[in-house]
């Protein structure tokens, strides 16, 4: 009898975020306490608070890094559904929305009593972003709420690391999609989950996650004193019997898998506005490949094309206009 094809093929699982997305000089990080680049959380206050400093309000967009994986590989074809708690003002009507019209299945978003979760992500010249989140409604998903049922029918768990904050919200996760039968990918997300969640992060590689994916700063936290040999922090990733994808920004990318390794290199972009989302799109890109049998050149390759084009726009999400030439360059149609 022939198997039935699974009904989704890739489940996002994280913290459906409202993207608030600022243009600022250098010098307005004077005011945010904490290190540039990374992810920091704050209550309600400190985020009026670091607003109220801006010069014009921030534009708005779909965010969370799960969240936009997500949506990309659903714009790029895959089947898609996604786990996350929004919460019960417009902000959170307008997200669920956005998915639905996208071709995310939005039936698995559990709803709380709360505002919606926001992330301000503060872009400078040289078009880094400094985040600074208050969770609302997404910091209130309890394990309990978690279940394998909540993976009946997926092939592929996507998980964002901004989870681990919580290692018994990931644990839930983790677990319900091991005994669903899902294979799962972890996205590392910030060096600070990694500082603080180290020993736990290996603990979990060992017990069986097919994919990591880390960024430079995010992998040389995972190997503390290692260097910048990505090569071999890739090779050394992988030897917990994971799929290695150690992204390096305008370098490309190292895959791993096992004893082999693989350069993937950038694609090259001369108006870069923005690197906010790029990862997650990366992660997209790559993912929509692994999953439809591509090769890890040919998945890599993609992903750069999805990185690559994120990074020309403000914001996390890639604009319709693009979106076909997105697809003629990384997929050929």
């Amino acid at each position: 009898m022939k198997e039935t094809a699974p009904e989704f093929e890739l489940a996002g699982i994280g913290n459906p975020i409202v993207d608030l997305v600022a243009q600022v000089p250098e010098s307005f990080l004077s005011h945010v306490p904490g290190e540039k680049g990374g992810m920091v959380l704050v209550d309600d206050a400190e985020m009026a608070r670091i607003i109220s400093l801006l010069d014009s309000p921030p534009s708005l967009s779909t965010g969370g890094s799960a969240a936009n994986a997500t949506f990309n590989a659903a714009r790029l074809g895959l089947r898609t559904t996604f786990i996350g708690k929004v919460g019960n003002d417009d902000l959170a009507r307008t997200y669920v929305e956005r998915f639905r019209v996208a071709g995310v299945d939005v039936g698995r978003f559990k709803h709380g009593s709360v505002s919606n979760a926001r992330c301000l992500a503060l872009v400078t010249p040289d078009a880094q972003r400094t985040m600074r989140t208050s969770l609302g409604a997404a910091m209130t998903l309890s394990p309990g709420e978690i279940s394998p049922a909540d993976f009946r029918g997926v092939r592929h768990a996507h998980i964002e690391g901004y989870l681990v904050f919580n290692h018994a919200l990931c644990e839930a996760v983790l677990n319900s999609a091991r005994a669903a039968g899902c294979t799962i990918s972890l996205d590392l997300s910030s060096f600070e989950i990694v500082n603080g969640s180290r020993n736990w992060m290996f603990q979990q590689f060992g017990r069986g996650i097919d994919i990591v994916f880390a960024n430079e700063d995010e992998i040389r936290a995972l190997y503390p004193g290692s260097g910048g040999d990505y090569a071999a922090l890739a090779r050394g990733l992988a030897s917990h019997r994971v799929i290695a994808a150690v992204k390096m920004g305008r370098e490309g990318a190292w895959i791993a898998e096992g004893d082999t390794i693989q350069r993937i290199p950038p694609v090259h972009v001369a108006d870069v506005v923005d690197t906010n989302g790029a990862g997650d799109a990366w992660a997209a890109g790559f993912l929509f490949g692994y999953l439809r049998g591509l090769t890890p050149a040919a998945s890599g390759a993609l992903a750069s094309v999805m990185g690559s084009e994120t990074v020309r726009h403000l914001g996390p999400m890639i604009p319709d206009s693009a979106w076909p030439d997105v697809k003629r360059r990384g997929l050929g149609r």
